[in-house]
């Protein structure tokens, strides 16, 4: 009860110029487009986040008592990273690691504070733009693998996959799921022309993770999905708008399975496929494989109170993490270990209490909800600690939680009368 008399009364209504809030949308719907292009550094989307940051606290925007808590987790991680890695910082690429951590966190408290006011419409724009975004590097990395621009298929694709405008076809992968699920939702339940436009975006986007041969990214567009459409049909205000949902969804099950039919009648498209779809890969097998890695770096993780500092984990190992809970131990030792998880459990469990509350941004909520679980899940198996797009889930939860907290105690003063009370 606390909690919504304080989110309820620290937030003020928006009461900005129409041309201050028309220019603070098109920058959320900039940086949603932004996100898109990243394997140049700094990224267009660094430069947008940086442009609207200005632009948002030249014109308002300030830090609220409720965020508080976001703030001093994310505080803690980096100092765990910032002290774990002073004894390594002479070794190529730490200081740029550890510069990025501390702006991905300034990034959480940014959407954080945007998305918690003037809520359905930044949420909406953010999504218009990260489908944009999402549709420009699908089309890259499809034009790329099949080689359909001069010399697009050695810089839109890295080991025959398709990677598009990132560096990693696993990352590019996984950043199309988020947009992937907006037009989806979009597709099943809006009406004709728009989500014609979706279906055949949600389309496109579903190609190009197909053609990114991610094993995760394909796992998490399908159980994302079903997470999210369940949720679709279980929230619906009416039975034939849940009975559309249905229809539509087995429709874009059918498709989707044609797609990947007529997919799999290419040989070379066939051949990577089953080899990327074996879960009996050698990286993942053994002492050293991928799980024995967690195992044995977990056991070490418990007598360095400090860690390793970042980046040092293949001075061991093979290979890199592929653990981001594991990761915040080795990179920022017992400091970082603890609340780097804590931070991702406490979002994640949050996050249930509001999934069947009837705020006006509810679908899109629901959108980010099951993308956000989905990458929380990815987490377990890759470094996702450095993706823009989880940091910019997971400060846009924050600022819907508090944004909802709002709204329920505009809706029923008593919630914040007997808080005061109590």
């Amino acid at each position: 009860m606390a909690y919504a008399a304080t989110a309820g009364g620290s937030l003020p209504s928006m009461t900005a110029a129409p041309g201050v809030l028309a220019l603070q949308r098109a920058m959320v719907w900039l940086v949603g487009a932004s996100g898109a292009i990243v394997f140049i550094e700094p990224s267009p989307y660094e430069l947008a986040t940086l442009a609207a940051a200005l632009i948002f606290f030249a014109t308002g925007l300030r830090m609220r008592l409720v965020f508080m808590p976001l703030l001093l987790l994310l505080f803690l991680i980096n100092i765990g990273y910032s002290i774990s890695a002073v004894a390594v910082m002479d070794r190529p690429n730490v200081p740029n690691w550890i510069a990025t951590s501390w702006y991905m966190a300034v990034t959480v408290i940014f959407f954080a504070m945007v998305i918690s006011e003037d809520t359905a419409a930044r949420l909406d724009m953010l999504r218009r733009g990260l489908v944009v975004g999402a549709v420009i590097a699908a089309l890259a990395g499809i034009a790329g693998y099949f080689n359909l621009v001069p010399g697009g298929r050695d810089l839109l694709t890295l080991y025959d996959r398709a990677r598009g405008t990132f560096k990693d076809p696993n990352v590019y992968g996984a950043f199309l799921v988020p947009p992937a699920l907006f037009a989806l939702q979009s597709a099943v339940s809006d009406k004709f022309g728009k989500s014609l436009r979706n279906a055949i975006a949600f389309g496109i986007m579903s190609l190009a993770i197909l053609l990114a041969f991610s094993r995760a990214a394909w796992g998490m567009l399908i159980i994302t999905s079903a997470a999210m459409l369940v949720l679709m049909v279980l929230t619906s205000r009416s039975q034939s708008q849940r009975s559309r949902i249905i229809i539509m969804a087995l429709a874009v099950v059918v498709l989707a399975a044609a797609l990947v039919a007529v997919l799999l009648s290419f040989d070379s498209i066939a051949q990577l496929f089953k080899q990327r779809a074996s879960f009996d890969q050698s990286y993942d097998e053994g002492r050293f494989g991928r799980f024995g890695r967690h195992i044995l770096g977990a056991e070490m993780a418990l007598g360095l109170p400090f860690g390793i500092g970042p980046l040092q984990f293949n001075r061991y190992f093979p290979e890199d993490t592929h653990n981001s809970y594991l990761n915040a131990f080795m990179s920022g030792g017992w400091l970082s270990g603890v609340c780097y998880p804590a931070l991702v459990f406490v979002t994640v469990l949050t996050s249930f209490r509001y999934v069947f509350v009837r705020v006006p941004w509810q679908p899109a909520y629901l959108a980010v909800f099951a993308a956000f679980l989905g990458t929380v899940g990815e987490s377990f198996i890759i470094d996702t600690d450095h993706w823009r797009h989880f940091w910019m889930m997971l400060g846009t939860m924050w600022g819907t939680f508090v944004a909802a907290e709002r709204w329920k105690a505009n809706r029923d003063p008593t919630l914040t009368v007997r808080a005061k009370a109590s």
